[in-house]
């Protein structure tokens, strides 16, 4: 289960693809074979959800992993590479990592 944390640990990846809307689900159905079969059986592998834009133009991916050089290590053996190719013919790729700055939480009060 995703765990949010201030700092570093863990590793926060925030992935966003732009895609035509009719390749939306295309990449969504790729995205879940990619995690399921190559990305989450790694070491430091914490976890993953996948987001659809309600627009039908966006998919997120939000990551966590307990560290860089885990994450590293997973980019460098994996057996994803053709099928993130693959992806990369339709979808444009914006990645990034993270740490969270802060959390907020409603009042208590409330």
């Amino acid at each position: 289960m995703p765990t949010i944390s201030k700092g570093r640990a863990p590793l926060t990846l925030i992935n966003v693809f732009t895609v035509r809307p009719e390749k939306q689900e295309e990449l969504i159905v790729l995205s879940k074979e990619i995690t399921e079969r190559d990305v989450r059986h790694h070491k430091g592998f914490i976890s993953a959800s996948l987001h659809r834009g309600l627009d039908g133009g966006k998919v997120a991916m939000y990551a966590q992993w307990a560290s860089i050089d885990d994450y590293e290590s997973m980019r460098k053996n994996s057996g994803s590479a053709s099928s993130l190719k693959k992806a990369l013919e339709f979808a444009k790729f914006d990645p990034g990592m993270y740490e969270v700055a802060e959390i907020f939480i409603p009042d208590q009060d409330g």
